[in-house]
């Protein structure tokens, strides 16, 4: 059976920390990679698990592709700390663990988002998944701020089982985590992009917000779907307004 390296990236998770790692207890190494924590995570992390190194956080896929190589073990599982690890997920990792495919160097997994204490079926993330049980020397992120996503000439399977993702804890919280990708999303945009117009500030707000909340059936999440595709607007006009600022130099 192939040995596991369950990799969790944290950045102040001290409410997720202990319950992220006991979902991914079955692992052969458990190593957390700190971006400094200030609310105690790094100091919890140190007592459940079996690595724990600091690194400061710029973006997801550079903090990521900095973590890969130092897993001892060949098989990765990477889970962030708002996610969760469930019976079922486990045991199919175990089976692909057990007999793997000479092919395949990574698997796509499903994730069952919850959103302001309610699972979201619909909304843009019915079908949501990611590249998470990978091979350590064969994958690697690209270098995108914003949905990073795993490149390998190698195939990539898919399982069936999916992680709980609880997305959300507060909306203060939330907006805060908006912003943050927004100003990411600008820095990715700002090269593509010539002259922002109207239809950057207008047009594809509204179209995020339509597209969410009636093409992709956001109405049947109740207010947590209305909420979705309003703050999936939001951070459209919030992206283009950075784009902006950081052309004329205004913070």
């Amino acid at each position: 059976m192939e040995k596991l390296t369950a990799l969790i990236p944290t950045g102040n998770e001290i409410h997720n920390i202990e319950e992220v790692i006991a979902s991914v207890d079955f692992a052969d190494e458990i190593m957390v990679v700190d971006s400094f924590s200030t609310d105690g995570t790094y100091e919890k992390a140190q007592t459940l698990a079996d690595v724990v190194l600091q690194r400061k956080f710029d973006y997801p896929s550079s903090q990521k592709n900095w973590a890969i190589p130092q897993a001892k073990h060949q098989w990765i599982l990477l889970v962030d700390a708002d996610e969760r690890v469930t019976p079922e997920l486990k045991q199919e990792i175990l089976d692909v663990l057990k007999n793997p495919s000479k092919d395949t160097v990574g698997y796509w997994i499903g994730r069952q988002n919850y959103f302001m204490g309610k699972p979201i079926n619909h909304s843009g993330w019915k079908n949501d998944k990611v590249i998470r049980l990978f091979k350590r020397d064969e994958c690697r992120y690209n270098n995108k701020r914003v949905h990073e996503e795993i490149t390998s000439d190698g195939n990539i399977g898919k399982l069936n089982s999916r992680f709980l993702h609880y997305t959300y804890t507060s909306f203060d919280n939330h907006i805060e985590k908006v912003n943050k990708y927004a100003w990411w999303r600008a820095l990715d945009y700002n090269e593509k992009i010539d002259k922002i117009t109207a239809y950057h500030f207008i047009v594809k707000p509204f179209w995020g917000f339509f597209k969410h909340y009636l093409l992709q059936s956001g109405f049947r999440d109740g207010v947590p779907g209305l909420t979705i595709a309003f703050l999936r607007s939001y951070s459209i006009f919030t992206r283009y307004l950075k784009i902006w600022l950081l052309r004329k130099g205004i913070k």
